[in-house]
């Protein structure tokens, strides 16, 4: 990294570079629906009426029909029981023409997250929260699927043309669907990894900005607006932005704005790169779900 005065960061175009990949997958998934006759296909499982859920899944479900895949979303009463839940995942598990299994959390207080989590086939579990996938993510080997955000945050990176091997990324937050499966994705020995990782968090009390500020490469993955401020940030750093954060605004119609991790104005003029919130990471996330689910296809169907 540089000492010298950076004036405004290069902004990394997450909404273009999953532009690609999508493009890439409709390519590819044309050619698998040509040689075996089916297409592609993922099922979401809605439980309840959260309305942030419905926005999401019909975003995913959109972008699946641009891709030319099939879905199908299942709506649940949110008074259904754990065991028929299970049962309806089971039925799934066992059709072959389904090939992915999204369940959209959270889920309500009755239902374990944990045992519907475990329930669904590993070779079906394209968000990559199944143990056996946690555990082969871990060990970087056989046939398995990463979280899709951290899988995002990898590709993008990679397809920037920023040098991971043999820098530093401190990884700020350690949940098991980012910071954790992120730091597994970049220590392995593969291409766009074989990176020193540290993941900060919450235990660093008043030293999270020793942290911070010794990354070439820091992502922020803890899900508090503006967290990262420029005093925390190495100058010439890569800075990724894995947050999304409703802030009220009253200059907006709606009343409120997305913002990421990252204190944007401040950072981009210390960083050398740095994702957007919106149009950074978030599109690569899609983009990996839609990956995962031709992927899962691939493996039940071509030999």
């Amino acid at each position: 990294m540089t000492d010298s005065p950076i004036n405004i960061a290069r902004i990394i175009d997450g909404k273009a570079i999953a532009a690609k990949i999508r493009a890439e997958i409709k390519t590819e998934a044309e050619a698998f629906t040509k040689t075996t006759g089916i297409k592609p296909r993922i099922v979401f499982i809605l439980v309840g009426n959260n309305p942030a859920s419905e926005i999401y899944v019909r975003n995913k479900g959109l972008s699946t029909e641009e891709a030319g895949f099939s879905h199908e979303t299942l709506r649940f009463a949110e008074t259904i029981s754990e065991k028929d839940l299970l049962h309806e995942i089971a039925k799934l598990n066992a059709d072959p023409l389904t090939h992915a299994l999204l369940c959209q959390m959270p889920l309500p207080k009755h239902i374990s997250e944990e045992r519907v989590i475990e329930a669904i086939d590993p070779a079906k579990d394209i968000d990559g929260f199944h143990p056996e996938n946690v555990g082969r993510l871990s060990i970087g080997k056989g046939n398995y699927f990463a979280p899709c955000t951290p899988q995002g945050v990898v590709e993008m990176m990679l397809r920037d043309n920023i040098e991971v091997s043999g820098k530093h990324v401190v990884i700020v937050g350690r949940s098991n669907i980012v910071g954790k499966p992120l730091a597994a994705l970049l220590v392995q020995k593969a291409k766009g990894a074989n990176a020193i990782v540290t993941l900060a968090h919450t235990g660093a009390g008043n030293r999270l900005a020793e942290f911070t500020r010794s990354a070439d490469i820091l992502i922020a993955a803890m899900g508090v607006a503006h967290a990262i401020k420029a005093d925390m940030v190495q100058r010439g750093a890569v800075v990724i932005d894995v947050g999304q954060n409703v802030i009220p605004d009253a200059a907006k119609k709606s009343g409120t704005r997305l913002v990421g991790d990252v204190d944007y104005d401040a950072v981009k003029h210390v960083a050398s790169a740095i994702t957007p919130v919106p149009g950074g990471v978030g599109p690569m996330t899609i983009a990996m779900v839609l990956r995962n689910t031709l992927t899962a296809a691939q493996r039940m169907h071509v030999r």
